[in-house]
């Protein structure tokens, strides 16, 4: 999910020396932490509301947003700050709603009562996409759980994040919580320090490219590591076409498709194909003919793999990289190609992170399905897919057969997968895939993740089936 952002190592010391700047950082983690372990659940949800107010303030906000673009070269500013203030601003609706300390559940007829308890210290490693949002994101989830959290930035965020943490420190100050609840790993950013923090600490989470999840499932620390994006969506016979193509644009140019969640494959039903595509070329969208794709698959993956210079920039850029010269096409909002392969052969299957956007054409419903199999086979396996309709039964066949974590309908799925104001779904930036995608959980990330529970066990009536009840039938049946 995301480009590479490993955290690379830019001169740095010994092994030793990592490891005792490492541990002087855990353990002022795990001192500020046994004091806040301590808190209410109203001073807890003080410290987060405070938190979240470190980046909710639009001078910050903006400040940050725009910190993050001129030093990773990713995205834009404006989309930035709504990102930055939206995602925050409904995971705050989302903390203030939850109990987090002390008895938080109570079943009497199981006899069971739950406690939620802190899982300690966080390592926490960022992706480069998304330096201040992902980041406070994993803040306030933490803190809600009553954890101390380190932050593991990559090479390109971490001026955002050392300003993050300022911000933060400063509300943390406001309300006498202590600093080092929230801190950034000391510099060099470094690969050894990233894996050093994640072999300190009590829960690893990671969010960025797959080699950081697989270094942090390999780490020897329980991790919440996520899998990579490339979402496909089908737009059926029944959708209402400028709907589905004005919810689709929005999506896929939000933040230059930093997203994991931006859609990178539109399948259409073959009869309403030409209407769909008129839709999106309304909305902005310029499809390439068969020299300008290869043109520009050269550009974007001039290896086989996704090229940084295309990563994240706008279409003006993305056009001067690949010699793109058609009048017109520098003025688009996005490009799109048209595809009938998928896999390595056809790049443009794959997740592009970029305002590029590819288009299949599907005889019908099996048809659609059978691509966006393929497509997932390929890349992106177990994420979300969507579907645009008025058939809901379509919605659930794909949700019953489909391997993915999440079927969204009838939205922009950049805005939806990450939880929404008109969906259900938690507000997070780290989207779990469960063992499709491996990862240990499918749900979106948020702050139960970041708790240990301790159930109290009663006794209660005896509930012990006889064998007969269990068996009988099955004996009849079968004659056993």
């Amino acid at each position: 999910m995301g480009p590479d952002i490993a955290h690379l190592a830019t001169g740095e010391p010994g092994a030793n020396a990592i490891g005792e700047s490492v541990s002087r950082v855990v353990a002022r983690a795990r001192a500020a932490q046994q004091a806040f372990d301590s808190y209410s659940q109203a001073q807890v949800d003080e410290v987060v509301t405070a938190a979240g107010w470190a980046i909710i303030e639009p001078g910050r906000n903006r400040e940050l947003a725009e910190l993050a673009v001129a030093d990773s070269g990713l995205g834009n500013a404006a989309d930035k700050i709504l990102k930055n203030h939206r995602k925050t601003l409904g995971l705050l609706r989302d903390l203030q709603r939850a109990k987090s300390v002390g008895v938080v559940a109570e079943y009497p007829e199981r006899g069971l009562v739950e406690i939620a308890r802190a899982v300690g210290v966080v390592a926490a490693l960022t992706p480069s996409t998304n330096p201040g949002a992902t980041p406070i994101n994993n803040i306030l989830n933490a803190l809600k759980g009553r954890n101390a959290i380190i932050i593991a930035p990559s090479p390109k965020g971490r001026k955002t994040a050392v300003r993050l943490l300022e911000f933060v420190h400063a509300e943390l100050d406001r309300v006498g919580a202590p600093r080092d609840l929230v801190q950034v790993l000391p510099p060099p950013v470094s690969k050894a320090a990233s894996a050093e923090l994640m072999r300190q600490a009590d829960l690893v989470v990671a969010t960025g490219s797959q080699a950081n999840v697989r270094a942090a499932y390999s780490s020897g620390t329980p991790a919440l590591g996520v899998g990579a994006g490339n979402v496909a969506v089908f737009v059926d016979e029944s959708a209402d076409l400028a709907d589905a193509a004005e919810k689709i644009a929005r999506s896929k140019i939000f933040d230059n498709a930093t997203s994991c969640s931006s859609e990178n494959a539109v399948i259409v039903h073959a009869s309403v194909y030409p209407a769909m595509l008129a839709e999106l070329s309304r909305q902005g969208g310029a499809l390439l003919d068969g020299m300008e794709k290869i043109r520009l698959q050269h550009a974007m993956f001039p290896d086989g793999h996704l090229s940084s210079a295309v990563t994240a920039q706008d279409v003006p850029a993305i056009c001067g990289i690949a010699a793109l010269s058609r009048s017109g096409l520098a003025g688009a909002r996005f490009l799109m190609v048209e595809e009938t392969g998928t896999g390595p052969e056809f790049p443009f299957s794959g997740e592009k992170l970029s305002p590029v956007l590819t288009l299949y054409r599907a005889r019908d419903f099996d048809h659609a399905l059978s691509i966006m199999r393929e497509i997932y086979a390929y890349q992106g396996n177990g994420h979300s897919c969507g579907i645009h309709t008025k058939n809901d039964k379509q919605a659930l066949k794909l949700g019953l057969e489909m391997t993915v974590a999440r079927v969204i309908v009838n939205q922009s799925h950049t805005f939806a997968t990450g939880g929404s104001f008109d969906n259900g779904l938690p507000f997070s930036l780290s989207m779990g895939c469960g063992t499709w995608g491996g990862n240990s959980f499918s749900d979106n990330l948020n702050y139960r993740h970041f708790l240990n529970i301790t159930r109290i066990v009663r006794t209660i009536a005896p509930d012990e089936p006889s064998v007969d009840e269990l068996f009988g039938a099955y004996r009849t049946k079968h004659g056993v």
